[in-house]
């Protein structure tokens, strides 16, 4: 290493003690472009399937065996938690189109917009909150309306067509031009 590069290093290393680095903390931010509310239209099928299959779930009567008692407690763990992660996967797949997507003229071309996402995060967390089939379907509605906008903001059509889930549902998808 030559003179001056160990005086510039020293000097680095003194301003550094003087004032200090901030840490930065932030999401991939890079303006890639890639985004698409397909998966939060999917997340919140499963969080209608998860509903399904809860509502599905026969009870062990009460005399059942400690095994069977087992296998039902533990099913319900599992769609419940399954269910919790999809309806929170909604919720971090709108926010971020929203936030990093979105911009003013969006805003400004569908004013409902933001409103739109504050009803969505909301039947979300209700969504977590209990097995309604009905708050699950709501939900999938909203991300539906949200895909929609999404898509109209980059001037591209839409159509609704079936999911060809065990939920049923449908999912609003690009039309080619």
């Amino acid at each position: 290493m030559s003179a001056p590069s160990r005086s510039l290093d020293w000097v680095e290393r003194l301003w550094d003690r003087v004032h200090p680095p901030r840490t930065v903390y932030a999401h991939c931010d890079i303006p890639c472009g890639i985004y698409d509310p397909h998966e939060a239209q999917l997340a919140a099928l499963t969080v209608i399937r998860m509903d399904q299959l809860i509502g599905e779930l026969p009870q062990p009567p009460t005399d059942s065996k400690p095994e069977e008692r087992a296998a039902y407690s533990s099913k319900m763990a599992r769609y419940t938690a399954v269910k919790e992660q999809h309806a929170e996967l909604v919720k971090q797949q709108v926010r971020v189109i929203w936030g990093d997507y979105f911009t003013p003229d969006h805003l400004k071309q569908f004013p409902k917009t933001s409103d739109l996402v504050f009803q969505i995060l909301k039947q979300a967390s209700k969504c977590r909150q209990g097995i309604a089939l009905t708050d699950a379907q709501e939900l999938l509605k909203l991300v539906q309306d949200f895909a929609e906008i999404f898509w109209q903001t980059k001037g591209v059509a839409t159509k609704r067509q079936p999911s060809m889930q065990k939920p049923g549902g449908e999912l609003v998808v690009p039309v080619a031009a």
